[in-house]
């Protein structure tokens, strides 16, 4: 499964939320190092209950706006 995401790191709380063009999460995580991914792909593992191992980030490394393949 193929999902299109915004990030937003740095925010008060961890969240996930469905829009009309994918998802936005939110991170308390600041973009630093990885940081903020990390969280991404754990908080996405969360919302989707997979093991955040078989989440992965497809495009966007360096982004606001992600692609993340589930496997």
């Amino acid at each position: 499964m193929n999902i299109a995401i915004t990030v937003r790191p740095g925010a008060r709380e961890d969240s996930i939320k469905k829009e009309v063009d994918g998802y936005r999460v939110t991170t308390k995580s600041r973009a630093h190092d990885g940081e903020a991914n990390e969280a991404v792909r754990r908080i996405v593992a969360e919302h989707f209950d997979v093991a955040a191992s078989r989440v992965r980030i497809a495009r966007g490394i360096t982004s606001r706006k992600k692609y993340i393949e589930i496997i």
